[in-house]
């Protein structure tokens, strides 16, 4: 990806430039998580405090088709009934994960996590949903077979990406079960949050839309969770607060009156990051995977 002048990214400049440079330019920033509108000012230092958390994980460097992936792995006291894979949202990182990971691991089960493209301690700077989905299905199938899966936020899109096996992917990862916590529906309300966010106009917006599509290989009307979901064939567990500022309780709504056998567990006061660390949230997930131990 080519340089892009602090001077673009840091005052926001980038709604005046010509259609198609505005368009780049903004497909350039959307796949730099350390640029992320939703990114939290002070998230090294929750980062580092974070990482204490994986102080008993087994660490392991992984290559995959998309670069070197820092993976965590907690094994269970007893012989594991199967493995979960966790994967964190946008701008985040596995560290962030873990308070979801420890119940699980508690209850059997051999947990992965790892750090998606460009984010914690991964390889790059830059990545996409496509280059996300492909670590994802890259991990997986390392750690595997996995009985299911755990995402937070925009993790939700990116593990369903990998599950459906549509091409770019190699092939779809296989799992058995999905909880998503906080997850958006469309990947249109992100790109709509962001081009408000960066001041795109209308025009702008498309063309970097457009850019996301190429990268994707379909229009990005395809990439949303309640038409992954169906792809799939997959039921799931929908964790969400209703107070949540970041992905609106409505997705959830949509997921769960659109997809046949999705289990809806709506929350109060917990927002979008705070309900990773939430009992009740985390409580809802193992006993929704607790039925499917073998």
């Amino acid at each position: 990806m080519s340089w892009l002048p602090s001077e673009l990214w840091a005052g926001r400049q980038i709604g005046g430039l010509p259609t198609a440079v505005a368009g780049d330019t903004a497909y350039r920033i959307f796949c730099i998580p350390a640029l992320s509108e939703r990114r939290a000012p002070n998230h090294r230092q929750l980062a580092e405090r974070a990482r204490y958390h994986l102080r008993h994980a087994d660490w392991q460097r992984v290559s995959t088709p998309v670069g070197e992936i820092q993976t965590y792995l907690f094994e269970p006291d007893q012989t594991a009934a199967g493995t979960v894979l966790i994967v964190h949202g946008w701008t985040g990182e596995a560290s962030f994960m873990t308070a979801v990971a420890e119940p699980i691991r508690r209850m059997g089960f051999r947990v992965a996590l790892f750090d998606l493209p460009a984010h914690g301690l991964s390889a790059g700077r830059s990545t996409d949903l496509i280059d996300c989905a492909r670590a994802t299905v890259a991990i997986g199938e390392h750690f595997g077979p996995l009985h299911a899966i755990v995402t937070h936020s925009f993790g939700g899109l990116i593990s369903l990406v990998a599950a459906e096996g549509h091409p770019p992917m190699p092939r779809p990862l296989s799992t058995k079960h999905f909880a998503l916590i906080a997850g958006p529906n469309r990947l249109t309300d992100v790109t709509d949050h962001f081009a408000r966010h960066w001041g795109l106009s209308d025009a702008a917006r498309r063309a970097f839309e457009k850019r996301l599509e190429r990268v994707g290989g379909r229009p990005i009307t395809c990439f949303t969770t309640v038409r992954l979901l169906r792809a799939i064939g997959h039921t799931a567990l929908v964790v969400h607060a209703r107070d949540d500022l970041d992905v609106p309780f409505r997705c959830a709504e949509e997921i769960a009156a659109e997809v046949p056998g999705v289990e809806l567990r709506p929350f109060d006061g917990l927002g979008h990051r705070n309900i990773l660390f939430a009992s009740q949230a985390v409580r809802a997930i193992t006993t929704y995977l607790a039925p499917t131990i073998p």
